[in-house]
C-alpha cells in the first residue's frame, strides 16, 4: 500500500504508526526523503482522557502546524492499520484543523 503513496511538498504524506501503548504521525516528503513534523501520544502522558481524545488532540495540533507552514492538503497513510480507532481520530483531528485529504 504503501508504495502507492507518495507525498510532496505542497502534499505531504501523513504516516501513521501506532502500537498497544503509543501513536506517532509525521509529515513526509517523499521526493526530497525528509520529515517536516512528527508528533506522539505515549501513554505516558499527563493529558486526561483516552488514548482516543489524545490521537484527535494530536492531530488537531499538527495541523494548526501545517497551516502555518503553508501546508493545506496532505495524503493520508494509514500505515496498513484499519481507519478505526485512533488511526481515524487522527484523521479526524487533522480534518477539524483544516486540512483536506
Amino acid at each position: 500500500m504503501r508504495a502507492k503513496i507518495l507525498g510532496t511538498k505542497d502534499r505531504p504524506r501523513v504516516s501513521v504508526f501506532k502500537s498497544n501503548r503509543h501513536i506517532f504521525v509525521q509529515f513526509i516528503d517523499d521526493e526530497t526523503h525528509k520529515t517536516f513534523f512528527s508528533s506522539k501520544v505515549t501513554s505516558d502522558d499527563k493529558a486526561k482522557g483516552s488514548k482516543t481524545d489524545k490521537a484527535t488532540a494530536v492531530g488537531k495540533a499538527l495541523a494548526e502546524k501545517a497551516k502555518a507552514a503553508g501546508i493545506k492538503e496532505v495524503v493520508f497513510d494509514r500505515g496498513g492499520y484499519k481507519y478505526h480507532g485512533r488511526v481515524k481520530s487522527v484523521a479526524d483531528g487533522l480534518r477539524a484543523g483544516g486540512l483536506k485529504f
